[in-house]
């Protein structure tokens, strides 16, 4: 288990001094970088070698959202390869060591010169040492059901402050489209994300948001309806952990 400590930042909240959901993946994609770095197997080393882990896939629990000020402890840590993808847990913890987020992600080994995806190989994963146990979390479809009806939002115009190292939008980058196309107002205690294809600067992103019972569907479609990430958010109410909220 890889772990980085922080102190929740002003500029990281929401009007209600709550860490956003755009924060929270924030830290968890820095400390999985922060792993792979000092692990010798980071940014540069993928670059030389023409390959870069691309994620596929997000589901993220906000048992209580961290507050600003709020100390708290971000670990990451992988608990499978398999053929061309790589399974990593994250999650946020307080001082007492309470989780108040939990993550499940799958991400893909891509081949940057042909954008296909690899067999992940060894080498490839090997400086991590053993993959750990993974998180305890209920099972959910992997697949967003897309509603029939949406609504089409104010398009986005890629510009270069979405994009990543890697050339195109950055998986939060979509995630804060989506969360303003859809409630921006409003506090993020679940999402669930899949990545389709991968967007660059000049690319124009129109949201399609579909409200249902259980929460809101935003496809992030090019102009000829294409998606690029479709992202499924339900929203926290009242300050009710998501386990109490369960129960009832």
């Amino acid at each position: 288990m890889y772990q980085i400590e922080s102190r929740v930042r002003y500029s990281e909240t929401d009007a209600e001094g709550f860490l956003t959901m755009t924060g929270i993946i924030n830290y968890f994609q820095d400390c999985s970088i922060f792993h792979s770095e000092d692990c010798g197997v980071g940014v540069q080393w993928l670059k030389e070698r023409h390959r870069a882990w691309m994620l596929s896939s997000w589901r993220i629990l906000s048992d209580r959202s961290p507050r600003f000020g709020e100390r708290i402890r971000i670990s990451t840590w992988p608990y499978a390869f398999k053929g061309i993808y790589g399974y990593r847990n994250f999650a946020i913890q307080d001082e007492a060591g309470e989780y108040l987020v939990r993550a499940d992600s799958i991400w893909f080994l891509s081949d940057t010169d042909t954008m296909l995806p690899v067999r992940v190989r060894e080498e490839d994963v090997s400086a991590y040492g053993p993959c750990e146990a993974p998180l305890v979390m209920d099972k959910v479809p992997r697949k967003i059901r897309i509603p029939e009806y949406s609504e089409r939002k104010e398009p986005v115009l890629v510009t270069y402050h979405h994009i990543d190292t890697n050339h195109h939008v950055n998986n939060a980058q979509y995630v804060e489209m989506a969360r303003q196309a859809a409630r921006p107002d409003c506090r993020v205690r679940e999402l669930r994300a899949e990545y389709k294809r991968a967007a660059v600067a000049g690319d124009l992103i129109v949201p399609q948001v579909s409200r249902t019972q259980d929460g809101d569907v935003v496809s992030l479609c090019s102009a000829a309806g294409e998606p690029y990430a479709v992202i499924w958010m339900a929203y926290a109410d009242s300050e009710e952990t998501v386990s109490e909220r369960q129960d009832v």
